[in-house]
């Protein structure tokens, strides 16, 4: 269910999401951590207190004291280095009679004198009004929590034990700590030990507070976060999505992609390669537009030329007329499917060039291959010797696809061979120039070009062929200039000073 809600949620609110299920989790971990680290620390203070407390009765019990205000302040006076730590000790009856209070030690610093006899004359020269007065506020203010609660111990099932509570006021947090106390096994009275711990409240609300103060300063982050991550990456996702669509739906709508472009991060890469990509799948769809166009007609002038010859022919009787139409029509048809054949086989090229990968290759060597292949079949069949001729350089290594690198240099030796008579020659020349680049020359002693301007060679079937051209298809020089380009190469038809032509094609070195 959660996953099916977070599917349908944009990464932006995924991402506050979770940040916010995050959020809740350490909420609920931190009330639960302060819930028990008060515990922790009253523990800490209540075993002081029972400590004490057993001292205490223990001391009661060894010297005897009876629990009568006399006794019991007398014990106080002996016995006050145990309370020194506590704010207030004290003591009573089983009737629950306030006879021994720490809080009367405190009226004056001579309290603490070694003899009883002159704590006692001293205290009839105190202000006895002011110290009445003192004296009952204390008591007023302090001993009646205790009172209400020395009742509640007697019932409960803590009697017997420590019992231990919290009394919080705006500015005080009172612990008390309250146990009877026997003497021969019977309940002689009660001793309750007061202290304030506001020292544990102060160490609690710290802790509220750094962690309100964490939770604000986490909460701010994850908002400049989140703008953050919209301003600057969400938002040009969707730009891209866009983008996908609006090529997707073939809109008219413009979209911003050119400034998420000029991002040198990993965005800007992936919106150049795919506006690269769709520049290529356009230009592949155009170019494929374009062939079958051309290939239309290519096609229908041999099927018009195919067509008059098949209707003469069932009219003419004359014998050497008719072997003449039907060689027509056999070399229309011929070149029909050259045209077929040829169209189909670069279609096929084109979407194998793009799951080859380019390696370092060696173009003299696999120009010996080719030429060697070529020697083979046209030394003795036209007497026509193609010659391979290279400088001194060592290295001839380019970054390409070696079977294309044959393909091109197989279809300018068929180009040609096709412009050159019996008997010639064609060379064919590898060299390293001073720019770096290595060129790769086709040289043969045909006709020539007759075109000013020989770029006009490499267009698709170009129309200025030589007598008995029909044996190709019109498409290899175009393809070897498709191939060039695609090893970064540059491709150039010239006529040489004497006779026939050139084509130089230079590659960039590996």
């Amino acid at each position: 269910m959660l996953s099916l809600f977070l599917k349908n949620l944009s990464i932006l609110k995924k991402f506050l999401f979770i940040n916010f299920i995050v959020f809740l989790v350490i909420g609920i971990l931190t009330v639960v951590y302060l819930d028990s680290i008060q515990p922790s620390l009253i523990k800490d203070k209540t075993s002081n207190h029972i400590k004490t407390l057993n001292n205490t009765i223990e001391n009661l019990n060894r010297l005897k004291i009876k629990f009568n205000k006399e006794d019991i302040r007398k014990f106080l006076f002996s016995t006050r280095f145990l309370f020194q730590n506590l704010d207030r000790v004290q003591f009573f009856d089983n009737n629950f009679k306030l006879i021994g209070d720490t809080d009367t030690l405190d009226l004056d610093p001579r309290a603490f004198s070694q003899r009883l006899d002159k704590i006692e004359m001293d205290d009839l020269n105190v202000d006895k009004d002011q110290k009445k007065e003192k004296n009952e506020i204390k008591k007023n203010k302090k001993s009646l929590i205790i009172f209400s609660k020395l009742e509640n111990y007697l019932d409960s099932g803590d009697f017997g034990k420590p019992y231990t509570y919290i009394e919080e006021s705006y500015d005080q947090f009172l612990l008390i700590t309250i146990k009877n106390v026997l003497k021969n096994d019977e309940n002689i009275g009660y001793l309750a030990i007061s202290e304030n711990a506001n020292d544990v409240k102060a160490a609690i609300n710290e802790r509220k507070s750094f962690i309100i103060r964490t939770a604000i300063v986490v909460g701010i982050v994850i908002v400049i976060f989140s703008l953050v991550l919209n301003r600057y990456f969400l938002k040009p996702i969707r730009n891209l999505v866009t983008y996908t669509n609006i090529i997707r739906e073939k809109s008219t709508k413009k979209s911003n992609i050119e400034n998420i472009k000029k991002r040198n991060d990993e965005l800007g890469i992936l919106s150049k390669s795919l506006d690269e990509m769709t520049s290529e799948l356009k230009k592949r769809i155009t170019t494929a537009e374009n062939y079958s166009t051309d290939l239309l007609h290519e096609i229908r002038n041999p099927l018009a030329s195919l067509k008059s010859a098949s209707e003469i022919i069932s009219e003419t009787e004359n014998k050497e007329q008719r072997n003449k139409l039907i060689g027509i029509v056999s070399n229309d048809v011929e070149r029909i499917e050259r045209l077929i054949t040829d169209y189909s086989q670069m279609l096929k090229d084109e979407a194998a060039i793009s799951s080859e990968k380019m390696i370092k290759i060696d173009l003299k060597k696999i120009a010996v291959s080719v030429v060697d292949d070529f020697n083979s079949i046209y030394e003795s069949k036209r007497s026509i010797g193609i010659k391979l001729k290279t400088n001194a350089a060592k290295d001839y290594k380019i970054f390409g696809i070696e079977n294309r690198i044959e393909q091109i240099i197989a279809n300018l030796l068929e180009n040609s061979i096709s412009f050159s008579e019996d008997n010639q020659e064609i060379a064919v020349e590898i060299s390293k120039k001073k720019n770096g680049k290595l060129s790769l020359i086709v040289l043969d002693e045909g006709i020539g070009f007759s075109e000013k301007d020989t770029n006009k060679i490499f267009n698709r079937f170009y129309s200025n062929r030589p007598e008995k051209f029909g044996e190709h298809s019109g498409l290899g020089l175009n393809i070897v200039k498709n191939l060039v380009e695609l090893h970064n190469g540059e491709i150039i038809a010239t006529n040489n000073k004497n006779k026939g032509a050139k084509v130089e094609i230079t590659f960039p070195m590996a």
